[in-house]
């Protein structure tokens, strides 16, 4: 184990040492969006790896007539690997592969109902993740990350990747030894209850009412508001932001308070 820890420390460190990044264009990226705005120099030299590594390791390519530049790449990049900034790039193993259509594409499934009725469907998406294969986006709706309304579509369906790091998505992702798994799964069924109810009863909720789909959808969701609106998310579903820190390793709400405190 140890010598395969370190010839991945070795390979890791040769592809950065070798590796060559446009430095304008990521300045470009590190403005475009508030959660990495926010970052401190350390975490930002950290994300600038994972990015690095990233981009070495998937094929981001383009589906529908769309030509996919280095500078999608890198936004697509760095957005996901938002989500790993405090993990490990061995988050998104098993997979190599992330389709950009320009807009919204069209998802074709079949399944059987609990009638035992078969059903065809043909479903406009912003994007989807597959088990143990590609990320699909929608780069109109990737554009969008960073706006302020807590939408974004790459950090949601990367979310979903992390989720089916122990099969299906189910929003119970494959937590850290020092967590408690009851305490997830009395923090996420309370909270999901909660917002299937405000939705069924049509009232205004701050947090994307997607949410409510199905609990796989509510961790994704979620996790787009962790880092894109985390104070919606403290205010809303106090437990949920604590076990989201603890799993991410990450407090993006005093990452954006420190930033406005300097500032």
């Amino acid at each position: 184990m140890r010598v395969l820890q370190a010839f991945k420390r070795w390979r890791r460190n040769r592809i950065l040492w070798r590796a060559a990044i446009d430095e304008t264009l990521w300045r470009a990226v590190l403005e475009r969006y508030p959660f990495v705005r926010a970052l401190s120099a350390p975490e930002r030299a950290r994300l600038r790896e994972w990015v690095i590594l990233f981009l070495h390791e998937k094929s981001i390519a383009g589906a529908g007539g769309l030509a996919v530049c280095d500078e999608m790449r890198m936004c697509i990049a760095a957005q996901a690997c938002m989500l790993i900034l405090n993990l490990d790039l061995d988050y998104y193993r098993g997979w190599v592969e992330v389709i950009v259509y320009p807009d919204e594409f069209v998802a074709e499934y079949e399944y059987v109902d609990e009638d035992g009725i078969a059903h065809h469907v043909k479903e406009p998406m912003t994007g989807e993740s597959w088990l143990e294969g590609p990320v699909i986006l929608s780069w109109a709706d990737a554009e969008q990350g960073g706006d302020g309304s807590g939408y974004n579509v790459v950090i949601h369906e990367f979310a979903h990747k992390l989720d089916m790091l122990n099969g299906d998505a189910n929003g119970f992702p494959p937590l850290h030894a020092d967590m408690d798994r009851g305490q997830w799964s009395r923090a996420f069924s309370a909270a999901y209850e909660d917002i299937r109810g405000r939705v069924e009863r049509r009232e205004h909720t701050v947090i994307d009412p997607y949410a409510a789909e199905n609990p796989a959808e509510f961790f994704a969701v979620l996790s787009e508001a962790f880092f894109e609106t985390p104070r919606a998310v403290l205010g809303e579903y106090g437990e949920i932001y604590r076990q989201l820190t603890l799993f991410y390793h990450q407090d993006p709400a005093a990452r954006l308070a420190g930033q406005a405190t300097v500032a």
